[in-house]
């Protein structure tokens, strides 16, 4: 599993498309998401590449840990059908 931390915002997209790229290279294909501090609309851009490489290298690329922002913007784009989606567990 790739986990993916921190920020996801337009100053760092490139960088984190890149390391989760080398993640998918190395077979991964568990994005775990909930350690997102703070995302914006790139976040979209960045799950997109991911999964155009992923199918690409015949993975299927699975996301955990799916902060509520995140589910909210791409329900805003109509996206959610498009990515295999997991949202943390609500108590």
């Amino acid at each position: 599993m790739y986990t993916v931390t921190g920020e996801l915002s337009h100053g760092n997209a490139n960088a984190v498309v890149a390391a989760g790229l080398s993640a998918l290279a190395e077979g991964q294909s568990e994005f775990d998401l909930s350690a997102l501090s703070k995302i914006d609309s790139s976040a979209v851009a960045v799950m997109i590449a991911w999964q155009r490489q992923a199918i690409q290298q015949g993975l299927k690329l699975h996301f955990t840990g799916v902060p509520a922002s995140l589910l909210s913007i791409l329900a805003l784009y109509g996206l959610n059908e498009q990515f295999q989606l997991h949202t943390p567990e609500r108590h």
